[in-house]
C-alpha cells in the first residue's frame, strides 16, 4: 500500500528515506524543502537534489503545545514533541527529533507514522 505523505515532493525517496531539496546554478544555495526559486539570489534555475541523510543537532526545543493549523491533534490529545534544527551540512532542515538529543548529537533520517496515516519524517540520535 502507497504511504500518504505529508507532503508532496518533500522526499527524493522513501525506501531508504531521503529528502529533496534544491541547489541554485547560480549561487550555490541549498534550499528545504525544494523551491522553485533560490531564496538566496532569487534565480529561477534551480535543481532538485536529494539531501544527506545524517546530520548532527544544530538546536532543540520541546513543542509543549499544538501548532497551529493545518495540524491536527489525535483523538487522545496533544502530546509534546521535540522538535529543532539538523545540520546536513549545506542547509538546516527544522524537523521532528525522536528519543533523548543534545546538541552535537549525531542523528539519521526516519521516515515517521504520524497521526491520521500520515507519514512523515524526523531524525533519531545515532547510537554508537
Amino acid at each position: 500500500m502507497a504511504r500518504l505523505l505529508v507532503e508532496d515532493g518533500l522526499f527524493a525517496g522513501t525506501d531508504p528515506p531521503v529528502l529533496a531539496g534544491s541547489r541554485c546554478s547560480s549561487c550555490a544555495t541549498v534550499a528545504f524543502p525544494a523551491t522553485s526559486r533560490c531564496p538566496g539570489c532569487a534565480e529561477t534555475m534551480v535543481s532538485r537534489i536529494p539531501l544527506p541523510t545524517r546530520g548532527t543537532v544544530w538546536t532543540w526545543t520541546d513543542q509543549r503545545f499544538a501548532p497551529k493549523p493545518p495540524y491536527q491533534s489525535p483523538a487522545e490529545g496533544f502530546a509534546p514533541f521535540v522538535v529543532g534544527y539538523v545540520d546536513l551540512g549545506p542547509v538546516l532542515v527544522e524537523s521532528r527529533l525522536t528519543g533523548p538529543v543534545a546538541i552535537g548529537d549525531e542523528v539519521d533520517l526516519r521516515l515517521l507514522d504520524l497521526d491520521h496515516g500520515i507519514t512523515g519524517f524526523g531524525f533519531q540520535r545515532v547510537e554508537l
